[in-house]
Protein backbone atom coordinates (compact mmCIF):
# COMPACT_ATOMS: atom_id res chain seq x y z
CA UNK A 1 0.00 0.00 0.00
CA UNK A 2 1.36 3.50 -0.64
CA UNK A 3 0.93 6.29 1.34
CA UNK A 4 -1.40 8.91 -0.60
CA UNK A 5 -0.32 7.63 -3.87
CA UNK A 6 -2.59 9.20 -5.68
CA UNK A 7 -2.31 12.41 -3.50
CA UNK A 8 -6.32 13.06 -2.42
CA UNK A 9 -6.80 15.25 0.41
CA UNK A 10 -6.20 13.60 3.89
CA UNK A 11 -9.26 14.36 6.13
CA UNK A 12 -12.23 12.87 4.43
CA UNK A 13 -15.49 15.11 4.84
CA UNK A 14 -18.55 14.00 3.11
CA UNK A 15 -21.49 15.92 1.98
CA UNK A 16 -24.50 16.98 4.21
CA UNK A 17 -26.93 16.54 1.28
CA UNK A 18 -25.73 13.28 -0.85
CA UNK A 19 -23.56 10.62 0.49
CA UNK A 20 -20.01 11.79 -1.95
CA UNK A 21 -17.28 12.93 0.37
CA UNK A 22 -14.01 15.56 -1.15
CA UNK A 23 -12.43 12.23 -2.32
CA UNK A 24 -14.44 12.29 -5.69
CA UNK A 25 -12.62 13.30 -8.40
CA UNK A 26 -14.22 15.70 -11.24
CA UNK A 27 -13.10 15.67 -15.21
CA UNK A 28 -10.82 16.36 -16.64
CA UNK A 29 -8.58 16.29 -20.39
CA UNK A 30 -8.06 12.42 -20.44
CA UNK A 31 -4.91 12.38 -22.21
CA UNK A 32 -3.15 14.41 -19.38
CA UNK A 33 -3.98 11.58 -16.80
CA UNK A 34 -1.19 9.80 -14.86
CA UNK A 35 -0.48 7.58 -12.27
CA UNK A 36 -0.90 10.00 -9.56
CA UNK A 37 -4.17 11.85 -11.31
CA UNK A 38 -2.30 14.99 -10.52
CA UNK A 39 -4.35 16.69 -13.54
CA UNK A 40 -7.76 15.63 -11.69
CA UNK A 41 -8.93 18.05 -9.02
CA UNK A 42 -11.57 16.74 -6.23
CA UNK A 43 -14.99 17.89 -5.65
CA UNK A 44 -15.33 21.17 -3.98
CA UNK A 45 -17.20 22.10 -1.03
CA UNK A 46 -19.09 25.25 0.29
CA UNK A 47 -20.82 25.17 3.86
CA UNK A 48 -20.33 21.33 4.00
CA UNK A 49 -22.32 21.02 0.57
CA UNK A 50 -21.17 19.43 -2.39
CA UNK A 51 -20.42 21.68 -5.89
CA UNK A 52 -22.10 18.82 -7.33
CA UNK A 53 -25.22 18.81 -4.98
CA UNK A 54 -25.35 22.63 -5.61
CA UNK A 55 -25.72 22.47 -9.13
CA UNK A 56 -28.00 20.27 -9.14
CA UNK A 57 -29.77 22.46 -7.56
CA UNK A 58 -28.98 25.66 -9.33
CA UNK A 59 -30.66 23.56 -12.30
CA UNK A 60 -33.52 22.47 -10.82
CA UNK A 61 -35.19 23.70 -7.98
CA UNK A 62 -34.72 27.39 -8.29
CA UNK A 63 -38.07 27.99 -10.67
CA UNK A 64 -36.38 27.14 -14.06
CA UNK A 65 -38.30 28.10 -16.58
CA UNK A 66 -38.44 25.00 -18.82
CA UNK A 67 -40.17 26.44 -21.08
CA UNK A 68 -37.65 29.46 -22.06
CA UNK A 69 -34.72 26.69 -22.16
CA UNK A 70 -36.88 24.58 -25.03
CA UNK A 71 -37.07 27.82 -26.95
CA UNK A 72 -33.37 28.64 -26.57
CA UNK A 73 -32.94 24.94 -28.00
CA UNK A 74 -34.80 25.17 -30.83
CA UNK A 75 -33.34 28.17 -31.57
CA UNK A 76 -29.79 26.69 -31.53
CA UNK A 77 -31.22 24.04 -33.81
CA UNK A 78 -32.96 26.29 -36.30
CA UNK A 79 -28.79 26.77 -37.45
CA UNK A 80 -27.93 22.81 -37.58
CA UNK A 81 -31.45 21.17 -38.12
CA UNK A 82 -31.16 19.40 -41.87
CA UNK A 83 -33.40 20.48 -44.79
CA UNK A 84 -33.23 17.29 -47.13
CA UNK A 85 -33.07 14.39 -44.22
CA UNK A 86 -29.49 14.34 -43.96
CA UNK A 87 -27.64 13.45 -40.56
CA UNK A 88 -27.55 17.08 -38.51
CA UNK A 89 -26.02 16.07 -35.58
CA UNK A 90 -24.80 13.01 -33.43
CA UNK A 91 -25.65 10.89 -29.99
CA UNK A 92 -22.69 8.93 -28.90
CA UNK A 93 -24.08 5.36 -26.82
CA UNK A 94 -24.58 2.26 -26.86
CA UNK A 95 -28.51 1.53 -26.55
CA UNK A 96 -28.28 2.47 -22.66
CA UNK A 97 -31.63 4.43 -21.50
CA UNK A 98 -29.50 8.16 -21.53
CA UNK A 99 -28.59 7.71 -25.41
CA UNK A 100 -32.07 6.56 -26.43
CA UNK A 101 -33.91 9.19 -24.55
CA UNK A 102 -31.61 11.62 -26.11
CA UNK A 103 -32.15 10.38 -29.72
CA UNK A 104 -35.59 9.69 -29.39
CA UNK A 105 -36.32 13.69 -27.82
CA UNK A 106 -34.02 15.12 -30.59
CA UNK A 107 -36.33 12.93 -33.30
CA UNK A 108 -39.37 13.57 -32.43
CA UNK A 109 -39.75 16.18 -29.92
CA UNK A 110 -37.18 19.03 -32.04
CA UNK A 111 -37.41 17.26 -35.12
CA UNK A 112 -33.54 16.73 -35.42
CA UNK A 113 -31.98 13.90 -37.77
CA UNK A 114 -29.52 11.94 -35.57
CA UNK A 115 -26.86 9.58 -36.49
CA UNK A 116 -26.15 7.53 -33.64
CA UNK A 117 -22.63 6.00 -33.03
CA UNK A 118 -20.86 3.55 -30.86
CA UNK A 119 -17.33 2.69 -29.27
CA UNK A 120 -17.72 -0.76 -28.55
CA UNK A 121 -17.34 -2.24 -25.00
CA UNK A 122 -14.94 -4.90 -24.05
CA UNK A 123 -16.86 -8.16 -23.65
CA UNK A 124 -20.30 -7.27 -24.09
CA UNK A 125 -23.07 -8.43 -21.52
CA UNK A 126 -25.81 -10.39 -23.00
CA UNK A 127 -28.07 -7.08 -21.55
CA UNK A 128 -25.78 -4.85 -23.20
CA UNK A 129 -25.92 -6.66 -26.73
CA UNK A 130 -29.37 -6.97 -26.63
CA UNK A 131 -30.08 -3.53 -25.58
CA UNK A 132 -27.36 -2.41 -28.40
CA UNK A 133 -29.33 -4.05 -31.42
CA UNK A 134 -32.41 -3.20 -30.44
CA UNK A 135 -31.68 0.63 -30.47
CA UNK A 136 -31.65 0.60 -34.36
CA UNK A 137 -34.15 -2.38 -34.72
CA UNK A 138 -37.54 -0.54 -32.24
CA UNK A 139 -35.92 2.97 -31.43
CA UNK A 140 -35.44 3.90 -35.48
CA UNK A 141 -32.28 5.25 -35.55
CA UNK A 142 -29.13 4.73 -37.92
CA UNK A 143 -25.78 3.66 -35.90
CA UNK A 144 -21.99 3.10 -36.68
CA UNK A 145 -20.21 0.67 -34.50
CA UNK A 146 -16.84 0.82 -34.00
CA UNK A 147 -15.20 -2.08 -32.72
CA UNK A 148 -11.17 -2.02 -31.76
CA UNK A 149 -9.01 -4.37 -32.60
CA UNK A 150 -8.63 -6.96 -29.74
CA UNK A 151 -5.45 -7.18 -29.35
CA UNK A 152 -5.31 -3.35 -29.23
CA UNK A 153 -7.88 -2.89 -26.78
CA UNK A 154 -6.81 -5.73 -24.40
CA UNK A 155 -3.02 -4.50 -24.14
CA UNK A 156 -4.10 -0.88 -23.67
CA UNK A 157 -6.87 -1.82 -20.44
CA UNK A 158 -3.88 -4.18 -19.01
CA UNK A 159 -1.43 -1.24 -19.13
CA UNK A 160 -4.15 1.19 -17.87
CA UNK A 161 -4.89 -1.08 -15.07
CA UNK A 162 -1.42 -1.68 -13.97
CA UNK A 163 -0.29 1.97 -14.37
CA UNK A 164 -3.26 4.00 -13.09
CA UNK A 165 -5.72 1.05 -11.55
CA UNK A 166 -7.87 2.27 -14.36
CA UNK A 167 -9.15 -0.51 -16.47
CA UNK A 168 -11.99 1.76 -18.01
CA UNK A 169 -9.82 4.30 -18.95
CA UNK A 170 -8.90 3.34 -22.91
CA UNK A 171 -12.72 2.47 -23.29
CA UNK A 172 -13.29 6.28 -22.11
CA UNK A 173 -10.90 7.61 -24.82
CA UNK A 174 -12.59 6.25 -27.07
CA UNK A 175 -16.32 6.82 -25.64
CA UNK A 176 -15.46 10.61 -25.30
CA UNK A 177 -13.27 11.17 -28.48
CA UNK A 178 -14.94 8.56 -31.66
CA UNK A 179 -17.72 11.11 -32.14
CA UNK A 180 -15.78 13.85 -33.03
CA UNK A 181 -14.10 11.65 -35.53
CA UNK A 182 -17.16 10.98 -37.37
CA UNK A 183 -18.31 14.11 -36.97
CA UNK A 184 -15.34 15.51 -39.28
CA UNK A 185 -15.87 12.42 -41.26
CA UNK A 186 -19.27 13.18 -42.20
CA UNK A 187 -19.18 16.80 -42.17
CA UNK A 188 -21.81 16.67 -38.95
CA UNK A 189 -21.05 19.60 -36.47
CA UNK A 190 -23.18 18.83 -33.25
CA UNK A 191 -22.92 16.01 -30.96
CA UNK A 192 -24.80 15.69 -28.12
CA UNK A 193 -24.21 14.49 -24.69
CA UNK A 194 -26.35 14.40 -21.54
CA UNK A 195 -25.72 15.85 -18.31
CA UNK A 196 -22.82 18.53 -17.71
CA UNK A 197 -19.54 17.85 -15.92
CA UNK A 198 -20.81 20.37 -12.73
CA UNK A 199 -23.49 17.96 -12.25
CA UNK A 200 -20.67 15.89 -11.18
CA UNK A 201 -18.67 18.40 -9.33
CA UNK A 202 -16.70 20.00 -11.74
CA UNK A 203 -17.54 23.90 -10.63
CA UNK A 204 -16.01 25.24 -13.71
CA UNK A 205 -18.13 24.13 -15.76
CA UNK A 206 -21.10 25.74 -13.83
CA UNK A 207 -24.34 27.15 -16.29
CA UNK A 208 -22.06 25.46 -19.22
CA UNK A 209 -23.87 24.58 -22.18
CA UNK A 210 -21.63 23.53 -24.51
CA UNK A 211 -18.32 21.05 -23.13
CA UNK A 212 -15.36 22.77 -23.32
CA UNK A 213 -13.08 21.76 -25.96
CA UNK A 214 -10.50 20.98 -23.48
CA UNK A 215 -12.11 18.27 -22.69
CA UNK A 216 -12.00 16.33 -25.89
CA UNK A 217 -9.37 17.93 -28.37
CA UNK A 218 -5.63 18.74 -27.97
CA UNK A 219 -3.52 21.52 -29.39
CA UNK A 220 -0.72 21.00 -31.70
CA UNK A 221 1.99 18.61 -30.77
CA UNK A 222 0.79 18.45 -27.54
CA UNK A 223 1.98 15.15 -25.25
CA UNK A 224 -0.47 12.43 -25.00
CA UNK A 225 -0.94 9.83 -22.47
CA UNK A 226 -2.99 6.63 -22.53
CA UNK A 227 -2.60 3.89 -19.87
CA UNK A 228 -0.42 6.07 -18.04
CA UNK A 229 2.18 5.97 -21.07
CA UNK A 230 3.17 8.54 -23.81
CA UNK A 231 2.43 7.17 -27.53
CA UNK A 232 6.13 6.23 -28.31
CA UNK A 233 6.56 4.54 -25.66
CA UNK A 234 3.44 2.68 -26.51
CA UNK A 235 4.68 2.37 -29.90
CA UNK A 236 8.57 1.37 -29.64
CA UNK A 237 7.62 -1.53 -26.48
CA UNK A 238 3.57 -2.42 -27.13
CA UNK A 239 3.53 -2.02 -31.15
CA UNK A 240 0.89 -0.05 -31.23
CA UNK A 241 1.06 2.56 -33.71
CA UNK A 242 -0.96 5.96 -33.84
CA UNK A 243 -2.69 4.36 -36.85
CA UNK A 244 -4.04 1.87 -34.22
CA UNK A 245 -5.33 4.28 -31.52
CA UNK A 246 -6.94 6.91 -34.20
CA UNK A 247 -10.56 6.48 -33.02
CA UNK A 248 -9.23 6.62 -29.17
CA UNK A 249 -7.35 10.14 -29.77
CA UNK A 250 -8.69 12.99 -29.57
CA UNK A 251 -8.72 15.61 -32.60
CA UNK A 252 -6.84 18.75 -32.98
CA UNK A 253 -8.49 21.71 -31.72
CA UNK A 254 -7.96 24.27 -34.46
CA UNK A 255 -9.62 21.31 -36.99
CA UNK A 256 -12.57 21.08 -34.68
CA UNK A 257 -12.90 25.22 -34.05
CA UNK A 258 -12.72 25.10 -38.01
CA UNK A 259 -15.51 22.88 -38.88
CA UNK A 260 -17.44 24.58 -35.91
CA UNK A 261 -18.08 21.46 -34.34
CA UNK A 262 -19.38 21.59 -30.99
CA UNK A 263 -20.78 19.19 -28.29
CA UNK A 264 -23.98 20.54 -26.27
CA UNK A 265 -25.38 18.89 -23.73
CA UNK A 266 -28.79 18.17 -23.94
CA UNK A 267 -29.35 17.62 -20.11
CA UNK A 268 -29.32 21.81 -19.87
CA UNK A 269 -32.57 22.22 -21.92
CA UNK A 270 -34.34 19.00 -20.99
CA UNK A 271 -35.00 17.07 -17.82
CA UNK A 272 -32.30 14.70 -17.30
CA UNK A 273 -33.32 12.23 -14.89
CA UNK A 274 -32.21 8.26 -14.96
CA UNK A 275 -35.26 6.80 -13.72
CA UNK A 276 -37.57 9.15 -16.37
CA UNK A 277 -35.03 8.14 -19.42
CA UNK A 278 -35.49 4.22 -18.40
CA UNK A 279 -38.66 4.59 -18.36
CA UNK A 280 -38.91 5.83 -22.36
CA UNK A 281 -36.42 3.71 -23.27
CA UNK A 282 -38.49 0.56 -22.33
CA UNK A 283 -40.92 2.01 -24.83
CA UNK A 284 -38.90 3.05 -27.18
CA UNK A 285 -36.52 0.26 -27.74
CA UNK A 286 -37.58 -2.19 -25.34
CA UNK A 287 -34.68 -1.57 -23.07
CA UNK A 288 -34.22 -4.22 -20.46
CA UNK A 289 -32.56 -4.02 -17.45
CA UNK A 290 -30.26 -7.06 -15.72
CA UNK A 291 -32.36 -9.99 -14.71
CA UNK A 292 -30.20 -9.65 -11.23
CA UNK A 293 -29.70 -6.20 -9.07
CA UNK A 294 -25.90 -5.03 -10.53
CA UNK A 295 -23.44 -5.87 -8.09
CA UNK A 296 -21.83 -2.73 -5.40
CA UNK A 297 -25.54 -1.11 -5.94
CA UNK A 298 -28.88 -1.74 -5.68
CA UNK A 299 -29.86 -0.62 -9.29
CA UNK A 300 -30.23 -3.12 -12.79
CA UNK A 301 -30.80 -1.01 -15.41
CA UNK A 302 -27.85 1.68 -14.60
CA UNK A 303 -24.11 0.94 -17.17
CA UNK A 304 -25.13 -2.81 -17.96
CA UNK A 305 -23.36 -3.18 -21.02
CA UNK A 306 -19.84 -3.84 -20.33
CA UNK A 307 -18.88 -7.10 -17.99
CA UNK A 308 -15.33 -4.74 -17.29
CA UNK A 309 -17.63 -1.87 -15.99
CA UNK A 310 -17.50 -3.31 -12.84
CA UNK A 311 -14.13 -3.32 -12.23
CA UNK A 312 -14.06 0.50 -13.37
CA UNK A 313 -16.22 1.06 -10.29
CA UNK A 314 -14.54 -1.27 -8.10
CA UNK A 315 -10.78 -0.01 -8.70
CA UNK A 316 -12.24 3.59 -8.17
CA UNK A 317 -13.40 2.37 -4.52
CA UNK A 318 -9.87 0.98 -3.51
CA UNK A 319 -8.44 4.55 -5.08
CA UNK A 320 -10.67 7.19 -3.83
CA UNK A 321 -13.32 5.44 -1.25
CA UNK A 322 -16.32 5.57 -3.03
CA UNK A 323 -18.28 2.97 -5.17
CA UNK A 324 -20.36 2.46 -7.47
CA UNK A 325 -23.63 2.64 -4.93
CA UNK A 326 -22.15 5.73 -3.68
CA UNK A 327 -22.45 7.47 -7.38
CA UNK A 328 -25.77 6.25 -7.97
CA UNK A 329 -27.72 6.78 -4.57
CA UNK A 330 -25.81 10.58 -4.85
CA UNK A 331 -27.97 11.17 -8.11
CA UNK A 332 -31.24 9.46 -6.65
CA UNK A 333 -30.86 11.96 -3.65
CA UNK A 334 -30.19 15.08 -5.78
CA UNK A 335 -33.32 14.12 -8.18
CA UNK A 336 -35.70 13.50 -5.23
CA UNK A 337 -35.89 10.00 -5.38
CA UNK A 338 -34.26 8.58 -1.87
CA UNK A 339 -33.35 10.29 1.16
CA UNK A 340 -30.03 11.17 2.43
CA UNK A 341 -30.52 8.43 4.83
CA UNK A 342 -31.91 5.93 2.75
CA UNK A 343 -28.88 6.44 0.36
CA UNK A 344 -26.66 5.68 3.70
CA UNK A 345 -28.14 2.76 3.83
CA UNK A 346 -27.80 1.69 0.74
CA UNK A 347 -24.04 2.65 0.53
CA UNK A 348 -23.47 0.90 3.69
CA UNK A 349 -25.07 -2.36 1.93
CA UNK A 350 -23.74 -2.21 -1.35
CA UNK A 351 -20.62 -0.03 -1.94
CA UNK A 352 -17.92 -2.60 -0.32
CA UNK A 353 -19.22 -5.75 -2.24
CA UNK A 354 -16.90 -7.12 -4.83
CA UNK A 355 -17.88 -7.52 -8.21
CA UNK A 356 -17.58 -11.50 -8.56
CA UNK A 357 -20.07 -12.39 -11.27
CA UNK A 358 -17.68 -11.31 -14.19
CA UNK A 359 -14.49 -11.54 -11.51
CA UNK A 360 -12.78 -14.92 -14.09
CA UNK A 361 -13.96 -12.93 -17.07
CA UNK A 362 -11.60 -10.26 -16.43
CA UNK A 363 -9.04 -11.84 -15.22
CA UNK A 364 -9.05 -13.77 -18.83
CA UNK A 365 -9.33 -10.66 -20.59
CA UNK A 366 -6.37 -9.04 -18.63
CA UNK A 367 -4.49 -12.40 -18.96
CA UNK A 368 -3.36 -12.10 -15.19
CA UNK A 369 -3.93 -13.83 -12.01
CA UNK A 370 -5.82 -13.61 -8.87
CA UNK A 371 -3.00 -12.67 -6.56
CA UNK A 372 -1.61 -10.00 -9.44
CA UNK A 373 -5.14 -8.49 -9.45
CA UNK A 374 -4.77 -8.04 -5.71
CA UNK A 375 -1.43 -7.05 -5.27
CA UNK A 376 -2.07 -4.31 -8.33
CA UNK A 377 -5.06 -3.17 -6.00
CA UNK A 378 -2.92 -3.06 -2.58
CA UNK A 379 -0.38 -0.92 -4.69
CA UNK A 380 -3.04 2.12 -5.10
CA UNK A 381 -4.73 1.96 -1.76
CA UNK A 382 -3.88 5.20 0.24
CA UNK A 383 -3.33 4.60 3.86
CA UNK A 384 -6.04 7.17 4.97
CA UNK A 385 -8.50 5.38 3.88
CA UNK A 386 -7.54 1.80 4.16
CA UNK A 387 -6.87 -0.66 6.97
CA UNK A 388 -5.84 -4.05 6.98
CA UNK A 389 -7.75 -6.60 8.81
CA UNK A 390 -6.42 -10.12 8.73
CA UNK A 391 -4.93 -12.21 5.78
CA UNK A 392 -7.94 -13.24 3.40
CA UNK A 393 -7.42 -11.55 0.91
CA UNK A 394 -10.02 -13.54 -1.51
CA UNK A 395 -12.35 -10.89 -3.06
CA UNK A 396 -10.76 -8.47 -0.58
CA UNK A 397 -11.95 -8.80 2.47
CA UNK A 398 -8.93 -7.79 4.33
CA UNK A 399 -9.58 -4.72 3.77
CA UNK A 400 -11.55 -1.96 5.41
CA UNK A 401 -12.55 1.51 4.62
CA UNK A 402 -11.83 3.69 7.39
CA UNK A 403 -14.10 6.42 6.15
CA UNK A 404 -17.27 5.72 5.94
CA UNK A 405 -20.89 8.05 5.28
CA UNK A 406 -22.94 8.92 8.46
Amino acid sequence: MQKNYINSPTEVIFCKKCVHSNQKVVSSSLISDDAEHSNRTRMGFENGVCQGCLQVERKYNQNIDWNEREKKLRKILEKYRSRNGSFDCIVPGSGGKDSVFQAEILKKKYNMNPLTVTFSPHIYTDSGMKNFHNWPLYGGVHNYLYTPSGDVHRKLTSLAFKNLLHPFQPFIFGQRHFASHMALLFKIPLIFMGESQSEAGSADEKDEIMMPYKYWSKTKNQKILISGLELEELNSKYKISTHDLKFYLPNEVDELVKNNIQVLYLGEFEKFEPQENYYLATKVSKFTGNAERTQQTFSKYSSIDDKIDNFHFYTAYVKFGYGRCTEEATKEIRHGYITRDEGVRLVHKYDHEFPDRYFKDFLEYMDISEEAFYETLDKFRPDHLWEKKGNDYKYCKNWILKHKVK
